[in-house]
């Protein structure tokens, strides 16, 4: 596996090993949240919810979409889909 592929693997791993970014990516694949939905949602501070989108988006796990004065988050299906396959092959070596 090159190491630009094996990088991006360790970016996604890193990006949901924190319990909270993995109920927001959990909540994002059901339905379209704004941050401040994501907030009510998990009874976490607003600030704290877009540091751990910023690091979602980073990862390539979300969307961002800007709905007139909001921001509306995503889960981003097809890079979890290619990361799955990716990570399968890296075990199957």
């Amino acid at each position: 596996m090159n190491r630009s592929k094996l990088e991006n693997i360790t970016k996604i791993c890193k990006a949901l090993s924190d319990p909270t970014r993995l109920k927001i990516f959990l909540l994002l694949t059901e339905k379209t949240l704004c941050v401040n939905a994501i907030v009510r949602s998990l009874e976490v501070s607003q600030p704290a919810v877009s540091q751990h989108l910023r690091i979602l988006r980073e990862a390539g796990l979300v969307y961002a979409e800007k709905r007139g004065y909001w921001m509306h988050y995503s889960a981003n299906k097809e890079n979890v889909e290619q990361f799955m396959g990716e990570f399968n092959n890296l075990l199957n070596k």
